[in-house]
Order: C-alpha cells, then sequence, then structure tokens
C-alpha cells in the first residue's frame, strides 16, 4: 500500500459520483449510511471518545494493525480497490464542474458502451465474492467460509449493508433488470474457465479467489452465489425494488430518457468507485473496533 490507513480515510470524498449514487440510493436501506470521511472524526463517531490522547492512541494501533502484513487487512483494502477500479480519469475530468448540478447523460453516450449481460453476470458474481473474501480476511478466518459470510448478511449494517446494496442495485437490478438472480445464476452455471480467465476483472484479484485452478475458482463464485441468492432475492422482494424505481431515484442527479437506460449503467461504472468509498470505511471501523478493545 502507497497510501497508509489514515491518509486513506482522510481522502475520501464528501460529494463525487459514488457518494451521489449511494445517497440516492438510501430509500433502499434508510438511514444506514452516512459519508463517515476522516480518520480522527472517523475514530470519534465509531467509540465516542474525545480524549485527544485517547484518540490518537486508538489511531496509532489502528495504524500498526492495517501495516501488519500478516493481517488481512491490507488485502481486503486491495480487493475493494481493484475490484471497481475502471478507467474513471476521463469522467472525473469531464465531471468536476457537474457535480453540484444534474449531470445530461447524453454528453457522455459517445464514451460509453454497455457491457452484455454475460460480462456484467460475471462482474457481479466476482464482485460478491470479493466481498466475501474480503470479510474473510477482515475478520481473519478462512478466505473460502461461505456459510461464515452468509450468516453475516443478516448482521450487515451502514455502510457494509449499502454496498451490497449498490451491488443488488448498480450491477444487478440495472443492468441485467429484474431477473437478475436468474440470469447471474444461468450465464455463471454455463461459463467455462476459459471465459472466466478472459475477463479482465478476474484476471485481477484471481490471486486471492479461493479454488486453486480457474476451473475450481468458478465453482467457488458458482457455490457463493448460489449460496445468497436466497438473501439478495428476499432484500430485492421485502423492498419492493425494481429498476425502474432505482432509475427514478438516479434522476435525482443524472438526466436520462428511457432510451438511454442501457447506457445508466455503463455510466455508473465508468463514474463511481462505491467498493473502494465503502470498503475504506468499513475497514477503518473494523480497524478501530479492534484498536479500542485491545488498548
Amino acid at each position: 500500500m502507497s497510501k497508509s490507513i489514515f491518509e486513506l480515510v482522510d481522502e475520501l470524498p464528501t460529494d463525487n459520483i459514488t457518494t451521489k449514487v449511494l445517497h440516492s440510493l438510501d430509500f433502499v436501506v434508510p438511514g444506514e449510511w452516512n459519508n463517515l470521511v476522516g480518520f480522527e472524526n472517523t475514530i470519534r463517531t465509531v467509540t465516542g471518545e474525545s480524549d485527544q490522547e485517547m484518540i490518537q492512541q486508538i489511531g496509532d494501533r489502528a495504524v500498526w494493525l492495517f501495516n501488519d502484513k500478516s493481517q488481512g487487512y491490507q488485502t481486503a483494502l486491495w480487493l475493494y480497490q481493484t475490484v471497481d477500479r475502471t478507467d474513471v480519469a476521463l469522467a472525473s475530468g469531464a465531471l468536476a464542474n457537474k457535480v453540484t448540478g444534474k449531470i445530461p447523460l447524453l454528453g457522455f453516450i459517445k464514451n460509453l458502451t454497455p457491457e452484455p449481460d454475460h460480462a456484467q453476470a460475471i462482474d457481479l458474481g466476482i464482485k460478491l465474492v470479493v466481498e466475501l473474501v474480503a470479510f474473510c480476511q477482515i475478520n481473519g478466518i478462512p478466505g473460502d467460509s461461505i456459510g461464515d459470510f452468509v450468516a453475516s448478511l443478516g448482521e450487515y449494517s451502514g455502510e457494509s449493508l449499502m454496498r451490497m446494496a449498490a451491488l443488488v442495485c448498480i450491477d444487478g437490478l440495472i443492468p441485467l433488470g429484474p431477473d437478475f438472480i436468474l440470469k447471474v445464476q444461468s450465464i455463471l452455471g454455463n461459463l467455462s474457465p476459459k471465459e472466466l480467465d478472459e475477463n479482465p476483472t478476474f484476471g485481477q484479484v484471481k490471486q486471492a479467489i479461493p479454488g486453486g485452478s480457474s476451473g475450481g475458482k468458478l465453482d467457488f463464485i458458482n457455490q457463493s452465489f448460489d449460496s445468497v441468492k436466497g438473501w439478495m432475492s428476499n432484500f430485492v422482494t421485502q423492498r419492493n425494488l425494481s429498476p425502474q424505481k432505482v432509475f427514478g431515484h438516479l434522476q435525482n442527479f443524472i438526466e436520462f430518457s428511457d432510451n438511454q437506460l442501457d447506457y445508466v449503467a455503463a455510466f455508473l461504472d465508468l463514474t463511481t468507485n462505491y467498493y473502494e468509498h465503502t470498503g475504506t470505511q468499513t475497514l477503518a471501523k473494523r480497524l478501530i473496533e479492534r484498536a479500542v478493545a485491545e488498548i
């Protein structure tokens, strides 16, 4: 890691496309996510501590834990950073002066190429596995602990729950439609190891996915999705989610018409890094909670 954990938390943006998207999804998990930024501010918020000396001790211990490579924290952060790191430079520059008003999607369509369902399904499966592996790394348990992860989903809250809500909405409902769970299951189930190897996101993170060979890793991705599909289905049903409902809330800050819906997913993929943003917040909280427990 080229930056320390306190630098990464201090540098989290307070207002950009990612935060606007996450705020627009508040209707999915009302009140669960607030954009907690700044390392010292996070320590104060998580612990309720006001004594500056104690805050310093907690921060020092959290930094030490993060820097200890025998722990899984750096791997978890690397996974969060890598899995949704697309070429955002173009979009960031073009949008620099637009974050205060509505963004017209029309001006970006020439730079956007909607991904086919096949690629979208693989990306969703990989993001889900990254969440599972990062969870295991942060909690110091074996990386193939699917059962522990599925059990933990019922306890997810805050930025972690928001990350899963965004996964369902941004990587599921918007690009793949209301039947995204069936589509992903079918596409992943018929995928060959060679096709998986050709996916650039998989190529970046495959070293961290359990399974040995590409075939074994594909089996693990399928097992993971199969274990979480029930949670996803209940999540969508209980909240009465639909692509149209999500689109309606995104229109609070993006201008698009009904015939541009295919481009919304590509636009969000290009301009957001919600996994890295909320993943950094999750990691900071867990480090701080552990530091407090050890002091």
